[in-house]
């Protein structure tokens, strides 16, 4: 395996790993590591697409990472109300 593969591996492991533990009910889509292993997973995912020149791939993860930031966005938006209500 290349390093490109690793990457890419490591990324994919991200995301998966944040779905299994939602399908197991020990995380729920809106926990901070949930949207983290998300955000993290597709990020590196896209790097190791980009790293390819595969686009159609870099344009999955790319969204894929855009739609985690805005979750966690919105996820540090909402603690923030929690502490200076």
């Amino acid at each position: 395996m290349t390093s490109t593969d690793w990457i890419g591996a490591i990324g994919v492991f991200l995301i998966l790993l944040g779905y299994f533990l939602n399908l197991r009910e020990i995380i729920k889509p809106t926990d901070l590591s949930y949207i983290l292993l998300n955000l993290l997973g597709a990020g590196i995912a896209c790097v190791a697409s980009f790293l390819l020149d595969y686009v159609p791939f870099i344009i999955l993860e790319g969204i894929w990472a855009l739609v985690s930031l805005m979750a966690f966005i919105k996820y540090l938006r909402q603690r923030s109300k929690i502490i200076n209500p």
